[in-house]
């Protein structure tokens, strides 16, 4: 009970000391509050543009004819615009309208490529019909432009949703080809066959209707544990990420605080008390971990309530917030014994500050808190697997986005812990030496 009493002590100390530090604790707070959600307005943007919403993309339609008309109708999950202020956008005011960044790309149908496609398609149906292989002439061609600054995602799928329209259009030419030549291929072999009797055959007309509905379709779903399914958005993601990063940064005030403590010679007065060194050190890890937990309910709150009027997606918690809290006592205590151990190895608090920042930015990059780990090359996905950050952000995935729970995550929960062990047992030891008690 008098340890106890120790240690409550020393939790209330550390934790008026953090008070009186209100720019830093600001710091703190608003950091990772900031970072969160200005990282999820720009990845949602970026992630409606891949795939979920419309893309402002010029059509210049020199064509006029029947393949124009279908391109648009098959491409309405993008924003074609054809003309400005009423007035029909020109080939060289497009590619200036592009190169300006003002739209995503513009494509352009040459004249006369309905009227051309329609003859090859011709042309190929009677070759196919006498088994001759079609005159070589040179390709048509679409041409599309894009925005220099579009990265290859949107351009790969513009260009495949783009030659679908184009596909789909070739192939009912080539059907109506087949319906206008193959009765009169087979009037002219029943010609040759039947003799005299030729004319009292009559050869119907063919009527060949493509039906552009697919027989073969695609069902897509998640294999998410327990049949909950949590689309997959920025915000699902960020929201955890961001939150352990802030909790991460924790370790540039924890070092801050046991440097200043020992240069100010605080540490030696309270060393003078009968409060072993472990209970000092308990009770401000504990200060700073409420801190944490504090970061983590802040970002939690403002997913789930701020962004969505941000017009995004509202975080979704999932139902084992038990799990979470878990995982949130694990990685702030990670945290604080790097913290403790930073403070007790450097000698200035401009070295805890230099290397604990840039030691935790790096972790955030290759644990997959800036991009997603599966995106990396290979060899950051290798090296992502020793970043403690990265082992919190999968614990919160697979709790907030895979549906697991506590078992689920026993794994990462074991290496956090197993950090926070060995900088501990580091920090004691290096205590130890300067000290002179080992």
């Amino acid at each position: 009970m008098e340890m106890f009493g120790k240690l409550l002590a020393t939790l209330i100390k550390d934790l008026l000391i953090l008070w009186r530090d209100r720019a830093g604790l600001l710091v703190l707070f608003l950091m990772p509050a900031v970072l969160v959600v200005i990282i999820t307005l720009v990845q949602n943007n970026v992630h409606k543009l891949m795939g979920e919403s419309s893309a402002q993309v010029i059509l210049v339609d020199q064509d006029g004819g029947d393949l124009g008309a279908l391109i648009v109708e098959k491409m309405s999950g993008i924003e074609l615009v054809q003309g400005i202020n009423g007035e029909r956008i020109e080939y060289s005011q497009a590619k200036e309208l592009v190169a300006a960044g003002d739209y995503q790309a513009a494509f352009i149908i040459p004249p006369d490529t309905t009227k051309s496609l329609k003859a090859r398609a011709a042309e190929e149906a009677r070759a196919a019909l006498s088994e001759e292989v079609a005159t070589e002439s040179s390709s048509l061609e679409l041409e599309v432009l894009f925005d220099p600054t579009v990265l290859g995602g949107f351009r790969s799928g513009f260009k495949s949703s783009l030659a679908m329209a184009v596909m789909e259009f070739e192939i009912r030419e080539k059907m109506d080809a087949l319906a206008r030549i193959i009765p009169e291929h087979l009037g002219r072999e029943i010609k040759k066959e039947a003799g005299s009797f030729a004319e009292y055959i009559k050869v119907p007309e063919l009527k060949l209707k493509l039906n552009t509905e697919p027989i073969l379709e695609i069902r897509s779903g998640s294999a998410s544990r327990g049949g909950k399914v949590i689309i997959p958005t920025p915000v699902q993601h960020n929201v955890p990420a961001w939150a352990l990063f802030g909790m991460f940064f924790i370790v540039v005030p924890m070092a801050g605080s046991l440097i200043k403590e020992r240069q100010e010679e605080t540490l030696s007065r309270l060393l003078t008390m009968p409060v072993p060194y472990p209970v000092i050190l308990a009770g401000k890890t504990a200060a700073f971990m409420a801190v944490c937990f504090c970061q983590f309910a802040l970002i939690m709150v403002i997913g789930r309530f701020l962004l969505p009027h941000l017009g995004v997606d509202a975080f979704r918690l999932g139902s084992e917030l038990g799990a979470a809290f878990v995982v949130v006592a694990a990685a702030s205590l990670a945290a604080t014994c790097y913290g403790i151990m930073l403070g007790t190895i450097c000698r200035t608090y401009e070295q805890a500050s230099m290397f604990g920042s840039i030691s935790v930015v790096a972790a955030s990059a290759i644990g997959g808190v800036m991009v997603p780990v599966y995106a990396m090359p290979e060899i950051m996905r290798k090296i992502s697997v020793i970043s403690p950050i990265g082992w919190g952000l999968e614990a919160f995935l697979d709790i907030f986005v895979r549906g697991g729970g506590l078992s689920t995550v026993a794994g990462e929960l074991g290496l956090l812990v197993v950090v926070a062990a060995a900088t501990s047992l580091v920090a004691w030891l290096l205590f130890a030496r300067r000290a002179g008690v080992a």
